[in-house]
């Protein structure tokens, strides 16, 4: 191919869609313009030549003669520069530009080459773009929803500004982290569901989520995952279902109640002649064997004791009115001490009683306070049972507290209390640790100190255990009478 001639280049210039003007390096006089520059300005090459800046620009401090000179010096001192320029057609239209000046050394004379193109319209794009861009970093950003975007290793390569805040992480960590280090369950969302999730060291909350997989070309791929915050409603799922297992409970405490008094009026007549035929035996044993006496006299003993429980049994249950009376705490539990080491024979656990020698005065119905003490102290035998015969320890001890009450602790070193079931949940039925236990015993526990004005506490025991403590109110001297 022959090399161009002038005339060619002359031809190739003009079919550009580029606006070229040639000022003088010097003078910044305009020299030429080729075609698209002529079409867009509305000028010939010969009316463009003696135009100077103001005829030809906006009216606008950002393009005054002077402005435009320095950036025509600019581009002869460095060899380029660039600006938006706006320019304005014959017909008085505007035009905003993108226009670069490069400095060209012809044999002639040091030229500037302008070169410029209409931007008016893709400024207006940027600037919708910019606009709607700006709307969605801050509809995401108060959105309820979270939403991220995982690779197949389950990394995060998007996170929205309310998926951050509900994780309780700062949006770039959260970029390129492992998203099962937020996952509390330990499985990833794969799909709908509820998860728990959390940033590390951040009390973890529950989230439904859904799941989708995305693939925006040359931009987002993977599993697109939007979750929002159930915690309130998962919570009240779980009241209504602990409400609903008391509801039972007290359903199964109110049949256990008709059964009592049943088995309270059955049960009497055969102790009272079981009663009568001891004493009768013991009569007529007169001087005989002492061993023998003995084992009737405990007998009659713990007959007496099951008479007891029986009419205490029925004012508790029937609701009568109770029949209180002024006792020492620590008497009770001496009462009880007899059974205690006798079922703590049977599992070969060592019971220590630490009794304050001051008297602890309360007002309470014997029989059922003296059944607590032994429900804790049977529960913490019985815990104990299955640990080593040297490490089978259990202790009980009564003191008085700072605020006025008598207050009774059964301490054991077994395995202690649920990690996930708090203290006060304890007592309302539905926890045992026993094989084949009803959990009724701390229910009913909780119900008598309760209705003698005291309170009932299990926690922790140090350095493993737990210790069930109940409180009642002292009664002051003056009401001694």
């Amino acid at each position: 191919m022959n090399d161009l001639e002038p005339a060619d280049f002359r031809a190739l210039t003009q079919a550009l869609k580029y606006c070229v003007l040639l000022h003088d390096a010097r003078t910044y006089d305009i020299l030429w313009a080729n075609q698209a520059a002529c079409d867009l300005l509305e000028w010939t090459v010969d009316e463009l030549k003696p135009l100077k800046a103001p005829d030809m620009s906006k009216n606008a401090r950002q393009y005054s003669r002077e402005l435009g000179h320095r950036w025509l010096g600019q581009a002869v001192a460095d060899g380029v520069s660039a600006t938006e320029w706006c320019y304005r057609s014959k017909s008085g239209e505007e035009f905003l530009t993108e226009a670069i000046a490069i400095r060209v050394d012809l044999p002639s004379r040091p030229v500037v080459m302008v070169q410029f193109r209409d931007i008016a319209e893709e400024k207006a794009v940027r600037r919708d773009l910019f606009r709607t861009e700006g709307r969605l970093r801050t509809f995401l950003g108060n959105l309820a929803e979270g939403i991220v975007v995982l690779d197949d290793d389950g990394a995060v390569v998007f996170a929205s500004e309310s998926a951050a805040k509900l994780l309780g992480v700062g949006q770039p960590a959260l970029h390129g982290a492992d998203f099962a280090d937020y996952c509390r369950d330990g499985a990833v969302p794969e799909r709908e569901g509820r998860y728990r999730l959390g940033a590390p060291g951040v009390e973890a909350r529950w989230y439904a989520a859904t799941c989708q997989h995305i693939d925006i070309e040359s931009d987002l791929r993977g599993r697109l995952v939007l979750f929002y915050d159930i915690t309130d409603r998962v919570r009240a799922e779980e009241e209504h279902r602990r409400d609903t297992q008391h509801l039972n409970h007290l359903a199964r405490y109110n049949a256990m109640g008709d059964m009592a008094m049943a088995i309270a009026h059955e049960v009497s007549q055969p102790l009272a002649a079981a009663y009568n035929f001891v004493e009768g035996a013991r009569g007529r044993l007169a001087a005989g064997d002492e061993s023998v006496a003995w084992g009737l006299d405990n007998a009659v003993r713990q007959i007496e004791r099951a008479r007891r429980i029986l009419g205490s049994l029925r004012q508790y249950v029937g609701r009568l009115e109770q029949s209180e009376q002024l006792t020492d705490l620590n008497s009770i539990v001496e009462d009880c001490a007899y059974f205690i080491d006798v079922r703590a024979q049977q599992h070969a656990v060592d019971v220590e009683f630490d009794l304050t020698d001051a008297p602890l005065p309360v007002r309470c119905e014997n029989v059922l306070i003296g059944q607590v003490v032994m429900n804790l102290a049977f529960n913490a035998l019985e815990e104990m049972a299955s640990w080593p015969v040297g490490e089978r320890k259990v202790e009980l001890t009564t003191r008085r507290t700072a605020d006025g009450n008598a207050e009774l602790a059964v301490r054991d070193h077994g395995r202690g209390l649920p990690a996930d079931l708090p203290g006060d949940r304890i007592f309302d039925g539905v926890f045992t640790a026993k094989e084949n236990g009803s959990g009724i015993g701390l229910a009913l526990s909780h119900r008598i100190i309760t209705r003698h004005g005291g309170h009932i506490h299990a926690a922790g025991n140090q350095p493993q255990g737990a210790v069930f403590r109940f409180t009642l109110p002292l009664v002051p001297e003056e009401d001694h009478a």
